[in-house]
Parts: C-alpha cells; structure tokens; sequence
C-alpha cells in the first residue's frame, strides 16, 4: 500500500474507487482494515461510486509508530489528513471520523472547514464526559500494563483488549496517550461557527461515550443519529452504514 512522509512520520493510506471522494478516519487501537474493511463501510461506500480516500493513524495499522509522545502532540494526528489529502491532490472531500477518528475530525472542522464539504462524526459524544470517560493517564497504563488481567479501570481494559486483538503496538498506543494533543480535540469552541452539514452517529449502547445531544448542540445544523449497537458492534450494523449512506446521498449525492 502506498505512503508518504508527514512531519517525519511514515503514514501509510489507500485510495480505492471512483466518484465524491470521502476521507476516513479511524479510532483508537484500530486502522482502515479494522475500522473501514472489516465492518463493510469502505466496501459500500466504494458500491454507492464513492472514492474512498482513508489513513492509518500514526501509532496505527502500517504507518509509522513513533515511541515519543511529542510525536502526537497538539494537532499533529489532525494535520496528517490534510498531509495526505495536499499529497494526492485532494483539495476538498467528504469527512469521516470514528471515535477518536472523530475527534480528530472535530479538530479538523474547526480549523480546516474549508476543506471539507460535509463531516460525519461517529462513535462521540459529551466532550467533558468523553473525556473523564477515556482519561489518557489510565489509558497510557492500560496499554504498559504487563496484562489485561491487571487493569482496573473498565474502559481502559476494554481498548487494551481490543488492542490486543488488533495486534497493535501497545507501546506507541501508550506514547500516544500521554500526548497533550487533547487540548485542541476539545476545543468545543471551535465548533461554532461550523456552516457545513454535519451528522453525529452513534450507537445507542454506546456507553463509553457521553451524551451526543451537548455535542449536537455546540454545532449549528448538526444531527444527531442513533443506531443499535454499542461502541464496537454499532460499525458493524447495517443501520449504521445505511446512517451514512444516506447524509451522503442528501448532502453530496453521486452525479451519474
């Protein structure tokens, strides 16, 4: 798969189909095979004649995983999309981020809204209970921990685990954490001057997440839709995909 060179990091990223392109963003612990393969999103957005623009974080997947936590602070995860979008040529596109892809995306939408022409934020929620929910000090721990089996705190065990199977590096996942890139994924008040279409999805047994509505709120014209599932399983619904399918079509429909 190709790549290129972002800040002195490797990211690797792929680019399949044709027609509006939308850029996607995975979370945490997972990258495009898991997040966009393995749950048919990528595959139907291709069917419907999109072009699927999508990255491995860094710290993730194939791209490169840097050791050092400075590597992932303030917004250098969110500058590595629109790296990638100026290295193929990409001047606007489709956004869409999933967990902390979708922070991601929230950083990108309230510095680079004019890069984007509508944005969907999944798996997110409450920025402040978000982020007591998912504390990057235990989170680092949970991901040094010498096992699962050691780890107290409940959410941070369940991204381990998922880790874990992923095959992911644990040590950059850690090195990740202890980052301070969250002051900016935070910045609800960056948000408010959005005037793009902007949808939130989410599981509706999602409850490491916070409430979506202090969210919807923050973003003009955002909506909000619930879908079954929990934060795992809900990117594998078919009411999820469809969710997406269907902001596409209203906002960026496929001119054939």
């Amino acid at each position: 798969m190709p790549s290129f060179n972002s800040s002195g990091v490797e990211i690797n990223y792929v680019v399949e189909g044709q027609g509006p392109p939308v850029v996607l963003v995975h979370g945490f612990t997972s990258d495009i095979a898991g997040n966009w393969r393995a749950t048919g999103i990528l595959g139907v957005l291709i069917a419907a004649g999109r072009r699927v623009v999508a990255l491995d974080c860094r710290g993730h997947g194939l791209s490169g995983k840097p050791y050092d936590p400075a590597a992932y602070e303030g917004t250098a995860m969110a500058d590595d999309v629109i790296a990638l979008m100026d290295h193929i040529g990409l001047h606007q596109a489709d956004l869409m981020g999933y967990s902390m892809g979708g922070f991601i995306s929230m950083s990108l939408l309230g510095r680079h809204q004019g890069r984007f022409s509508n944005v969907i934020l999944g798996g997110v929620g409450d920025l402040t209970a978000s982020r007591a929910r998912r504390d990057p000090r235990a989170m680092a721990e949970a991901m040094e921990a010498p096992d699962s089996a050691s780890i107290t705190d409940p959410t941070a065990r369940t991204f381990r685990l998922f880790a874990e199977a992923q095959g992911a590096d644990l040590k950059a996942l850690a090195a990740m954490q202890r980052a301070t890139h969250r002051r900016d994924w935070f910045n609800s008040s960056l948000l408010g001057d959005v005037n793009i279409p902007v949808m939130i999805v989410v599981g509706e047994s999602d409850h490491i997440i916070g409430p979506p509505e202090p969210l919807v709120a923050a973003i003009p014209g955002a909506t909000l839709v619930r879908t079954p599932g929990d934060h795992v399983t809900a990117l594998m619904k078919p009411q999820f995909r469809q969710a997406i399918l269907d902001f596409l079509a209203q906002h960026s429909p496929v001119l054939v």
